[in-house]
C-alpha cells in the first residue's frame, strides 16, 4: 500500500485516478482549490483533502509532506486563459511542486504532460526522442518550460520522475475535447479547415491503467513516454460518429485553414477587447492541433513497459458516447 497524492484530483484524469488507487488499496491525498465541488464526493471515497494552490509553496510542502507517489494533474488546461495564468500554475507551480517532492523524499513524480511539446512537424513519426518545440500558444508552450524544470530536477536533485505524454485523451468526464465537439455539432458551428486531420485518440482507462503501471516500474524514472490507443482516426471520422450518436446530420463545411486561424486570431482580440471569458468559437490553438497531420508512436512503452492499450479505441468510443448522450452539455461545459 502506497501513500498518494494526485494533484487535479477533482479533474477528468485525477477522479479516474482517484478510483484506480482505492482499487489498488492506496491511501489517497487529493489537492484541491478552495470551494471545489467536487470536495464532499471525494471525501466519501475516502480521500484525505488537502485544499492548496499550485502557486503556494507551503501548501504544496503541506500536501507532499508524507507521500510515496505523486500524480501531478493539475494545471491550467485550456487554450483560453490569461497567459500570466499558464505561467503561474503551469511553470511555477511545477517548479514549487518539484521543490516540496524533493523535501519531502517522494519515491515517484508522475506529470501528466501533453504530446504537444513535440510540436507540429508533419510528415515523420514522432517519438520521445524528439526535441521540444515551441508553438506560440501558451498551453504548449508553458507545458515545455515546465518540463524543462521538471528535467533540471532531475538531474540536479535525483528527483524520480516520470513524464506521460497523452495525446488526444477522451472518456467519461471529459470535459474539454468530445464534449467541446459535441457542442459545436449540436449548435451547427463544426466546421473543418483541412482534409483528413489526424486524431490520436487515448481512451482514459488506457491512460490511467499506464500511469498506475508506471508510478512504481523502476526503469521508468528519468523516462517519458508517449501513450495513445494504437490507432489513429480523422477528425472527420470522428465528428461522424458523435453527429450520429446525437442525431445529428454529418459536419461537411469547410474553409481554408489560413482563413480559419485569421478568423481565430481576430476572435480571439475581440474576446480580450470585451473581456470575454469564455472561449472563443475558434482559437488559434484549437485551429492548429485540430488541423494538423502528426504521427506518434508508442513504441517505447511497448519495449521497454511491456504495455499494451487494453481497450480498443471503437469500444473506448461508445462508452464515451453513451455517456454523452445523456449530457446537458451546456450545463456541463460551465461548470
Amino acid at each position: 500500500m502506497a501513500k498518494v497524492l494526485i494533484t487535479g484530483a477533482s479533474g477528468f484524469i485525477g477522479t479516474h485516478l482517484v478510483s484506480a488507487n482505492i482499487t489498488q488499496g492506496n491511501t489517497i491525498r487529493g489537492l484541491l482549490l478552495q470551494n471545489d465541488p467536487k470536495k464532499n464526493e471525494l471525501q466519501k471515497l475516502g480521500v484525505e483533502i488537502m485544499i492548496g494552490d499550485m502557486r503556494n509553496i507551503e501548501s504544496l510542502r503541506q500536501a507532499c509532506s508524507g507521500m510515496d507517489i505523486i500524480f501531478h494533474c493539475a494545471g491550467v488546461v485550456t487554450d483560453w486563459a490569461p497567459w500570466k495564468l499558464f505561467h503561474e500554475v503551469n511553470v511555477k507551480g511545477m517548479e514549487n511542486l518539484c521543490q516540496t517532492a524533493v523535501e519531502a523524499g517522494v519515491k515517484r513524480l508522475v506529470y501528466m504532460s501533453t504530446n504537444d511539446v513535440f510540436g507540429l512537424k508533419e510528415g515523420i513519426v514522432m517519438d520521445e526522442t524528439f526535441p521540444y518545440k515551441k508553438w506560440g500558444e501558451p498551453y504548449s508552450d508553458t507545458k515545455i518550460d515546465a518540463e524543462e524544470i521538471a528535467w533540471k530536477y532531475y538531474n540536479l536533485h535525483k528527483l524520480p520522475i516520470t513524464m506521460v505524454y497523452g495525446t488526444w485523451i477522451f472518456g467519461k468526464g471529459d470535459t474539454t475535447f468530445i464534449p467541446t465537439l459535441a457542442e459545436a455539432i449540436l449548435k451547427k458551428n463544426m466546421l473543418f479547415w483541412r482534409k483528413n486531420v489526424h486524431v490520436w485518440p487515448c481512451y482514459i482507462d488506457n491512460l490511467i491503467d499506464f500511469l498506475m503501471l508506471i508510478s512504481t516500474e523502476p526503469c521508468a524514472i528519468g523516462n517519458g513516454y508517449l501513450i495513445h490507443d494504437g490507432e489513429m482516426t480523422t477528425l472527420q471520422e470522428l465528428c461522424q460518429e458523435i453527429a450520429k450518436a446525437m442525431e445529428m446530420p454529418p459536419v461537411k463545411t469547410r474553409i481554408p485553414y489560413f482563413l480559419a486561424l485569421g478568423i481565430a486570431w481576430m476572435m480571439e482580440k475581440w474576446a480580450l477587447l470585451i473581456k470575454r471569458t469564455r472561449r472563443p468559437l475558434l482559437t488559434t490553438y484549437s485551429v492548429k492541433n485540430l488541423g494538423s497531420r502528426l504521427e506518434f508512436s508508442i513504441e517505447k512503452a511497448k519495449r521497454e513497459l511491456g504495455w499494451t492499450p487494453k481497450i480498443k479505441y471503437k469500444e473506448g468510443l461508445q462508452i464515451t458516447l453513451e455517456w454523452l448522450k445523456n449530457l446537458d452539455l451546456d450545463t456541463y461545459l460551465q461548470k
